[in-house]
């Protein structure tokens, strides 16, 4: 367990230093660990809540959050990750949507650079992406920053600094949607449960999470964390997916 809980320090102070909760490879790593299917998106979701309170707090205190922007996505998406966390899968199904959400991630953080040309996106198909990617984090247990960050940059929604801040806030809001509608869900006792057995992740994270988030490192060049993550988030999705479909 020490060594899961020093790869989430790891994850969180990496994540938090780019404005992101680190969920999919929270999500990969407690696969890679076989956790329990039915606590990896309460440990997760917890786990980028922990990540991304800090960073809000310091994008706000900037003045980097555009709420007038920001409110239509999250009121589409928050409640669509509440939804996503009552939902009841069958453990084949759970792994088959997770290693579909990890392999979206994996493409996600491939095809993404720092150079996107702008490209026209109606309102309302942004705003049906968000609901989307709300209902997906609620499900698997991911925040869904990973998703929505390049779609705004791929039509230059905002400056990179208020896209990395809208990212924060829309993990952060998801993220404690989607850990309600599990909890519910499953009931206290599955919260208790995880406290009780992962609490020594919560700590890593909160940790990483606030070195990264105030020093902002920069340990790798961009191109470096996204292709490592990628590679990582991939291979687990592959394994999850032939797992659901019993290929192995």
């Amino acid at each position: 367990m020490l060594w899961l809980a020093a790869l989430f320090l790891l994850v969180a102070l990496i994540y938090a230093s780019v404005g992101f909760g680190g969920g999919s490879t929270y999500t990969a790593l407690l696969g890679l660990g076989g956790v329990d299917y039915t606590l990896i998106p309460i440990i997760s979701l917890l786990c980028n809540i922990i990540v991304v309170s800090g960073g809000v707090w310091r994008f706000q205190r900037a003045g980097l959050i555009d709420w007038k922007a920001v409110l239509p996505l999250l009121m589409v998406s928050a409640p669509l990750a509440f939804v996503g966390g009552l939902v009841p899968l069958k453990q084949w199904l759970f792994l088959l949507i997770l290693g579909s959400a990890l392999l979206a991630s994996c493409a996600a953080l491939l095809v993404q650079t720092d150079n996107w040309q702008p490209r026209r996106l109606p309102k309302p198909v942004l705003l049906g992406i968000s609901a989307a990617v709300g209902l997906l984090a609620g499900l698997s247990g991911i925040g869904g920053g990973i998703f929505m960050a390049p779609v705004l940059h791929t039509i230059r929604w905002a400056e990179a600094k208020r896209i990395a801040a809208f990212a924060s806030l829309y993990i952060l809001i998801n993220s404690i949607a989607g850990v309600g509608g599990q909890l519910v869900k499953t009931g206290p006792a599955a919260f208790s449960g995880v406290l009780d057995s992962y609490w020594l992740m919560m700590i890593a994270v909160f940790i990483g999470g606030q070195i990264g988030g105030m020093l902002g490192l920069r340990l790798f060049s961009p191109r470096i964390l996204r292709t490592t993550t990628a590679l990582l988030v991939g291979y687990v999705a592959v394994r999850l997916i032939g797992q659901s479909l019993n290929f192995w």
